[in-house]
């Protein structure tokens, strides 16, 4: 397997959502869950997403996951991995965000590591350095009182400034409307500043478009699923991609009965009764339900909504469709949507 992209993401629905938004891009994805173990066989593939709980674990044991799950990739010849954090840049000042990219940015021997948590498609822009969640800043909205990473500074730059053991500096817009190469020496010119890390600007597709052709000879990056749609379509576009890339990976019919889960702990016994097709409800919820059942890998199908595809097992006897729906994803009607999907 000789990848065009690895990716190391923070969180299970995390790193489901960056897999759609790559296979919609055109690059064939598999989403593992963890890294995998030494001689596992995958299928074929031009991206792969080692998914990762270490977005609120300690400092040390992040860096040290998400530097295991790098060598992986770099392995198995990814030239450039991303690291996936969430578009509300879910961390504290103690991290995990800083500590991870200043690790993974030393292992691929970059000065500096462009950053942007920016996805439109989902309310999120960045401005100035600012962190929009739809028209309002992360500070003024529900984030700021998240239970685990209250989000109280909508400033990216002071915040990664805080986690990050060199500066941030910033890209900014006027500099993002000037096109790749204007982006791309804007990065050298903060690089010979001593700066580690610059935020970059992004309101519309357009310039994540623009952020990913600037990068994505480099070797490493940090962003949302907004950056990886970037970086796949500057891929696509130099040659390396998949036609119909979702429908390669739906293959036949899975049987069985459905179940929509909103809560822990049930799911092993719904399996056990013939449940093949499972509807999960929550970030949490995904990540004990994923570990519960022993699942290891996804092939990525089509998108039931912004950001939730659904999964198919891979490299399990009996196969299994799964949809990850994180609370931020999906209207009122998704849990219909995503039974009539995997029938």
């Amino acid at each position: 397997m000789s990848l065009a992209l690895g990716c190391v993401a923070d969180d299970y629905t995390g790193a489901s959502d960056l897999a759609n938004t790559l296979t919609k891009a055109g690059l064939r994805t598999i989403q593992t869950i963890g890294v995998p173990e030494d001689g596992r066989s995958l299928p074929e593939a031009d991206a792969v997403v080692v998914a990762l709980k270490s977005r609120s674990i300690p400092a040390e044991q992040a860096v040290a996951r998400s530097r295991e799950a790098e060598a992986w990739l770099r392995a198995r010849g990814a030239a450039h991995v991303m690291f996936k954090v969430c578009s509300t840049f879910d961390s504290t000042d103690a991290g995990n965000i800083g500590p991870v990219m200043d690790a993974l940015r030393a292992e691929a021997g970059e000065a500096i590591a462009l950053v942007t948590p920016a996805f439109p498609e989902t309310g999120r822009s960045v401005y100035q350095g600012n962190l929009f969640v739809g028209a309002v800043p992360l500070n003024e909205s529900p984030l700021k009182d998240h239970p685990l990473n209250p989000m109280r500074d909508a400033n990216l730059v002071r915040v990664l400034g805080r986690q990050s053991g060199s500066p941030v500096g910033l890209i900014d817009t006027a500099t993002v409307a000037r096109g790749a190469e204007a982006v791309a020496a804007r990065l050298d010119a903060l690089a010979e500043e001593g700066k580690g890390a610059a935020i970059a600007d992004a309101i519309f597709d357009s310039d994540l478009e623009v952020l990913g052709r600037a990068i994505v000879g480099h070797k490493f990056s940090v962003g949302a699923s907004g950056l990886g749609l970037g970086l796949a379509r500057a891929l696509v576009a130099d040659g390396r991609g998949t036609t119909d890339a979702a429908g390669a990976a739906v293959g036949e019919p899975v049987g069985g009965t459905s179940a929509c889960l909103a809560g822990r702990a049930i799911a092993e016994g719904l399996v056990a009764r013939g449940v093949r097709r499972l509807v999960v409800a929550g970030g949490e919820t995904s990540g004990a339900v994923v570990d519960r059942l022993g699942l290891t890998a996804f092939l990525l199908g089509p998108e039931i909504a912004a950001g939730v595809p659904v999964l198919r097992t891979a490299g399990r006897p009996e196969p299994m469709l799964l949809a990850l729906k994180s609370g931020n994803f999906g209207g009122p009607d998704f849990f219909g949507r995503a039974l009539d999907m995997m029938a």
